[in-house]
């Protein structure tokens, strides 16, 4: 019962916490949450990291949609179970949501019941998603999502949040729609949403026109949720108007679940087939596509004047390389695009949070209005820097790896090549020098913010009003509360950089039974199991 739970928690709790007092709602939630979280990591404890490729902890079919709804008839089965790769998205979600919530008790003042019970709703639909072994509940859950974000951004963000809530849900339920095609048709096709009995079912039986269109609708959906360009245009609103804790969710877990998609459905059943590899073509498709994401994210992050927006449109770049791992469609691109989802949650996750205590500090996330803060408040600097510096990939934190292996299988692949490694490394370049040129702007150089009435270069003098006509507090650094939200995601950045290895040994089984077609383990010669961050590795 261990998977139900990630589901049950936060949805009965959500439930509860409709109906408390909004001074207990924000308490309520966080222990929700963090009761969410040791049901997941219990379901680690439990789950045998030795035979990581095997579906574990599973549960079956709910007996009420069995004998109640009939729709074991079509052959839906609501099952849920984790390989290595499903837990570790579970562990990165139920990491992220206790911070997030404990960074809205300060910024939610209004609608405080409804506001925590939508990000338990999310938690639980988050959590569904990943450890969905049917396909059709891969769905639901999937689509599920949208409404309480859409809420989250509706309500509780900034001037332009119906705009940006509506632009959201629209772009992405209408790329769903068909992705929902595809899946009754395979459903009903293999006779089971199973998610094993279907990717058997489209490797061994589609046509090649069959399997195309199929292809076709899954990417649709998935796409968008990524997002990968030319559909990206939804979430730098999004990541703009969204509260805090909305574009911590977003960044950090929401958008993983296209990747995610990508990697479970469109690579195993559009992709890989009993002959091999199917759609060369699209394969180098894709990979373009990935490439102008990278450079086009960068490139117009590089111009940006606010703070958020410049981190949102990061995003974009970065999941372009999480994208080119997995179309290289070899064991180091997999292993660093799985990893790259790790990393990108932690890594923009923090940044949104730290971002979020210099906007409750001084009401703009304009570059132009300020400066030198590493003054004021050296603790908030320190975590700025710290989770920029994860964010670019320097060695000995966690972004390093995974961006190194994804550069390295587009650079190994049979599918890609040299081209697309070559243009993927210049993103790298350009990835580090927007950030670190927005560091310098507003974390160091003389003393600059709203309200600031000093005049020497060094930042002493008045400086503490506010905006005239508020009533806000002098400018303080970040307290015990905004400390504690950032270090166990500080530590989860040092451990992945210092030892990917516990990862990356872990998810070798589950991409090298992804690679290879179904069909091909029940023959006498199976294919030979990967190792993680061994060239060698990455043979087609």
């Amino acid at each position: 019962m261990l998977l139900p739970l990630l589901i049950l928690i936060p949805l009965v709790g959500a439930g509860i916490g409709a109906f408390v007092t909004s001074r207990t709602a924000k308490a309520w939630a966080l222990v929700v949450s963090l009761l969410t979280a040791a049901a997941a990591i219990g379901a680690a404890a439990s789950f045998d990291f030795h035979a990581s490729g095997v579906v574990q902890l599973q549960y079956p079919a709910a007996t009420l949609v069995e004998s109640h709804f009939g729709l074991v008839d079509i052959g839906f089965e609501p099952r849920v179970g984790v390989d290595s790769i499903s837990l570790w998205l579970v562990l990165l979600t139920v990491l992220l949501m206790p911070p997030a919530i404990l960074a809205s008790f300060d910024s939610i003042k209004e609608r405080p019941r409804e506001y925590y019970a939508w990000m338990l709703v999310l938690l639980a639909a988050m959590n569904g998603v990943f450890i969905s072994r049917d396909l059709l509940l891969f769905y639901i859950f999937f689509e599920l999502t949208l409404i309480p974000m859409f809420f989250i951004i509706g309500i509780w963000g900034g001037p332009q949040r119906r705009y940006a809530a509506g632009k959201f849900f629209l772009f992405t339920f209408g790329g769903s729609v068909f992705t929902l095609a595809a899946v009754i048709y395979l459903g009903i096709s293999a006779h089971s949403f199973d998610l094993t009995d279907v990717t058997r079912y489209a490797q061994q039986t589609l046509t090649e026109s069959q399997r195309w269109w199929v292809l076709l609708g899954l990417l649709a959906g998935l796409a968008v949720k990524v997002p990968l360009f030319p559909v990206h245009t939804w979430l730098p609103l999004a990541h703009t108007e969204a509260p805090t804790a909305g574009s911590v969710i977003l960044a950090g877990v929401l958008l993983k679940l296209g990747t995610y998609g990508l990697l479970r459905l469109v690579v195993p059943i559009g992709l890989v087939t009993a002959g091999g590899i199917a759609f060369y073509d699209f394969i180098y498709f894709l990979g373009g596509l990935c490439v102008i994401g990278i450079l086009y994210g960068a490139l117009v992050a590089w111009v940006q004047q606010d703070i958020k927006k410049l981190v949102a449109y990061s995003s974009v770049s970065h999941l372009g390389f999480c994208v080119l791992g997995l179309a290289a469609l070899n064991a180091i691109g997999m292993q660093g695009s799985v990893l790259y989802m790790i990393n990108h949650g932690l890594s923009t996750g923090a940044m949104f949070l730290v971002i979020g205590m210099i906007y409750d500090r001084f009401h703009t996330r304009d570059i132009n209005e300020l400066s030198g803060l590493a003054r004021k408040l050296p603790r908030l600097a320190f975590f700025f820097v710290f989770f920029m510096l994860s964010s670019i990939g320097l060695p000995g934190l966690n972004g390093f790896v995974s961006e190194f292996l994804t550069v390295l299988g587009a650079f190994t692949s049979d599918r890609l090549g040299i081209t697309f490694g070559v243009f993927a490394a210049i993103g790298v370049i350009l990835g580090a020098l927007y950030m670190l040129h927005m560091t310098a702007r507003v974390i160091f150089g003389p003393l600059k913010y709203p309200g600031f009435s000093g005049t020497d270069e060094h930042g002493h003098g008045a400086g503490h009003e506010a905006h005239e006509g508020t009533s806000h507090a002098p400018v303080s650094d970040i307290g015990a509360r905004e400390i504690g939200l950032l270090l166990p995601i500080a530590a989860a950045v040092i451990l992945l950089g210092i030892l990917p290895r516990s990862v990356l040994s872990t998810i070798a089984s589950p991409i090298d039974m992804l690679l290879h077609p179904v069909p091909a383990r029940s023959t006498a010669q199976a294919p030979v199991q990967s190792e993680p961050l061994v060239i060698t590795s990455a043979r087609p």
